[in-house]
């Protein structure tokens, strides 16, 4: 059964009934237990499950740290981190520990970790509290790293992290959390390593992710009364992604666009766009599009914050672009 819930009430639904399914699951991070969280997710664990939900010190190498070595002794921890920004502090116990420990010991021990992590920009939260981490980490062997963009995948996709026996980054972006969708009652997984076509097309493809997404949906639209006719694919695990359903859009299409929020230097879509043109180059008809952030810090000052950010009208200028060819 269906309802409708916001993109948060899925997460904090999903945390629940991963919990009630396996005891080994247990939350931690600041003020995750009695405040909910900064963002109000982890509301109401804590009177259910007071000994399974803990506030740590202001410390993300301790919780990091203290959730590796949980999981080696056959635990599933969630951390919280507060801002994605702050997955730099505790960098090291996630590249150098987390991502490496399955391989080490040959599949016998790992890190089944899901790192929950609030990012992104657009509510004026300044320089330290609004990247987009994805491609600091895709770089990273051995890191899932995970991009719900809908309430429906937000729920399935966190409880297929939590069962996941590999160490997994859960990235929410906190534009998102307000936004409302159709929603399972009962327990589900939504399939990691999957992209999505979201909307069937034969000129161009355009590959998006959380919050450019609705934007890629709204450039189809004004496309679409041009003659333009749009595919479009919801990437939603950036590591490892889905090559097989992104070569099979551009191969239909032969053209491709990429709107990420982030930095355009080393992003997500600069890795897509190579493997792409590396094993479809006979396919393209034209060159590949990137519509992306601005390579400079967010600021806090609207006006600045809003022009460093990808765009609709950017995405329907790239897609006109490549129609020339």
């Amino acid at each position: 059964m269906s309802r409708v819930l916001t993109y948060a009430k899925a997460i904090n639904e999903a945390l629940f009934q991963s919990m009630e399914r396996d005891a080994s699951v247990f939350i931690l991070g600041e003020d995750v237990a009695k405040m909910g969280g900064d963002f109000g997710i982890t509301q109401g664990i804590s009177y259910k499950w007071p000994d399974r939900i803990f506030d740590t010190a202001l410390s993300e190498s301790a919780i990091l740290g203290l959730s590796n070595g949980a999981a080696l002794c056959g635990l599933r921890p969630v951390p919280e981190i507060m801002f994605a920004d702050f997955l730099g502090v505790c960098y090291d116990q996630l590249v150098n520990n987390a991502a490496k420990l399955r391989f080490m010991f040959q599949g016998k021990a790992g890190a089944p970790i899901t790192v929950r992590a609030v990012q992104g920009a657009g509510i004026r939260c300044a320089y330290h509290h609004s990247a987009c981490v994805e491609s600091w980490f895709m770089n990273t062997p051995g890191l899932v790293v995970v991009s719900p963009s809908s309430p429906y995948e937000a729920k399935g996709m966190l409880n297929a992290a939590i069962r996941n026996d590999n160490p997994v980054i859960f990235l929410e972006h906190k534009l998102l959390y307000n936004t409302k969708g159709e929603v399972p009652e009962e327990y589900y997984e939504v399939p990691l390593y999957e992209a999505e076509v979201e909307r069937e097309g034969s000129d161009v493809t355009i590959i998006g992710l959380q919050i450019t997404l609705p934007m890629a949906h709204a450039a189809a639209k004004q496309l679409e009364k041009k003659g333009v006719s749009c595919e479009i694919i919801d990437l939603r695990t950036v590591a490892p992604y889905d090559k097989e359903t992104l070569k099979a859009s551009v191969a239909k299409t032969g053209r491709l666009v990429i709107a990420q929020e982030g930095p355009r230097c080393g992003g997500w879509a600069a890795e897509l766009s190579a493997m792409i043109s590396e094993d479809l180059f006979e396919y393209l008809r034209a060159p590949i599009k990137r519509v992306t952030s601005l390579d400079v810090p967010i600021a806090f000052a609207p006006a600045l914050e809003d022009f460093v950010l990808p765009k609709t009208e950017q995405i329907v200028a790239a897609c006109e672009a490549l129609m020339e060819y």
